[in-house]
């Protein structure tokens, strides 16, 4: 859940392959951030964007599919994310545990993630294994089998995975309920992972009605960096993914989350060591003009030994172990989330209290220029580091193209962070940052067996 950064090497190492990969092109126009990229939409609807670099022999190729557990309703919360694990287990042409195998014999690996708004398919593989690669791809996207044995084998996996990572974790376990106590309207109340009775009941017709509708070709972007041309990528897609149809568009997510009117409050009681607390505030869109500051802003409280939060709870008052937050890109306004990581026995009240005063400093006073300064230099630094590998290029093209409106923008971004001002960020605290706009969450420890531990009621109260 909390927040991850890219990392690479500078913006030299960006303008220099982007300029070696349009030769032909002026000095100017192959000196500035993305010349060489293109896109393409095919007839079928699907978005080809391609980032040619030939410093490596290598290729970067991540389909975008607009999907999400913001699509899902109750009965089959999880269907997203339980996609991204079949799309790996057999299709027309390659069978079960090929598409793996196939892509490894030809040098190449992959990976995919679900979030509340997307799914993202991502394969990593020599510049010789692009066509295999293509025809992979569209055999799975053409021609995904639905085998009931397979699908019950992969119900199982998922139903592990979710035992793992929300109900034998602590931090899982508590932000899933902060977040479905978070929002009552808006389809960002549920879990990617899915609800445990949702996971044992999809149908196999809710299966099939989920990926003919999001599986789509006019629901996806596939974006290519590394070595390889627009024209071969732009060939190869209209060969291999071309025939594939188009289906009606999905049904627009219309719900908006009301605002929310008091200060809702969720105890999870677990067998644990020590406590945790967790706060999560409605926050923005990707899209929101505010959003650079409020990656400004969550960087001067959280990142790095002189954030303003890690000196108040962790180095003065001593009354916390870690202090960190995590906001994601999202195509509707989602949650800004604060977690603090307290000692066994730790005074939850105390942090809290200590927590909003700081806040509350914040909204009065506003920010220093050295604390903005610093923000706008890891920021803009990690962003252009960001740019180092196919891999994030791939990453952060897709993103813009999928949450910001468009790929061009994010060669916008470094202007977009300057232009942060002291007085928009504490504006934006101010907006956000409201005792009646949040929920709050607490892990309270307690004794006796993992059975009884699991057994343990869990409360929200508004």
């Amino acid at each position: 859940m909390w927040a991850q950064k890219w990392l690479g090497v500078g913006a030299a190492v960006l303008l220099a392959g982007t300029a070696g990969a349009q030769p032909r092109k002026g000095k100017a126009e192959a000196a500035r951030p993305g010349a060489g990229i293109e896109a393409r939409t095919l007839k079928n609807g699907l978005k080809v964007i391609v980032w040619p670099d030939p410093d490596l022999p290598t290729v970067a190729l991540f389909n975008w599919f607009r999907v999400g557990s913001r699509n899902e309703h109750p009965g089959i919360t999880g269907l997203s994310h339980f996609f991204e694990h079949m799309m790996f287990n057999g299709a027309k042409t390659y069978g079960p545990g090929e598409f793996d195998r196939v892509m490894e014999a030809a040098g190449g690996s992959n990976n995919a993630y679900t979030s509340e708004d997307v799914t993202v398919y991502q394969d990593w593989f020599p510049r010789t294994a692009l066509e295999t690669i293509f025809e992979l791809e569209a055999d799975r996207l053409a021609h995904l089998a639905f085998d009931p044995k397979v699908i019950e084998s992969e119900r199982g996996v998922v139903y592990s995975e979710r035992r793992s990572s929300v109900d034998n974790d602590h931090a899982g376990s508590l932000a899933e309920q902060v977040q479905a106590t978070a929002f009552v309207a808006h389809p960002y109340q549920f879990p990617v992972i899915g609800w445990p009775s949702d996971i044992e009941s999809w149908r196999m017709e809710d299966l099939r009605r989920y990926f003919q509708t999001y599986y789509a070709p006019n629901n996806a972007t596939l974006v290519a960096v590394g070595a390889v041309t627009p024209a071969e990528v732009f060939a190869l897609a209209e060969k291999f993914l071309g025939p594939i149809p188009s289906q009606p568009a999905p049904e627009p997510v219309r719900t908006k989350e009301p605002l929310q009117q008091g200060e809702r409050r969720v105890t999870v009681r677990r067998m644990a060591q020590a406590p945790l607390l967790q706060m999560a505030w409605h926050g923005l869109a990707a899209s929101d003009s505010d959003a650079p500051a409020l990656e400004m802003l969550v960087s001067l409280l959280t990142e790095g030994d002189s954030s303003r939060l890690h000196r108040t709870l962790v180095e003065e008052a001593q009354v916390a172990l870690h202090v960190s937050s995590h906001f994601g890109p999202s195509v509707d306004p989602s949650l800004v989330w604060l977690q603090v990581d307290l000692p066994p026995g730790g005074d939850v009240a105390r942090v809290e209290a200590l927590l909003d005063a700081e806040l509350a400093k914040l909204v009065q006073q506003g920010v220093t220029e050295a604390e903005l300064r610093k923000a706008k230099n890891k920021t803009v630094a990690d962003f252009w580091r960001g740019l180092e590998t196919n891999s994030s290029r791939a990453q952060l093209l897709g993103s813009y193209e999928v949450f910001q409106g468009g790929w061009r923008k994010l060669f916008e971004a470094p202007a977009r962070y300057e232009q942060v001002t002291r007085e928009q960020v504490r504006k934006l605290a101010a907006r956000l940052f409201i005792r009646d706009h949040r929920t709050v969450g607490v892990l309270v420890p307690t004794e006796g067996t993992a059975e009884q531990a699991g057994s343990e009621t869990q409360g929200a109260t508004p």
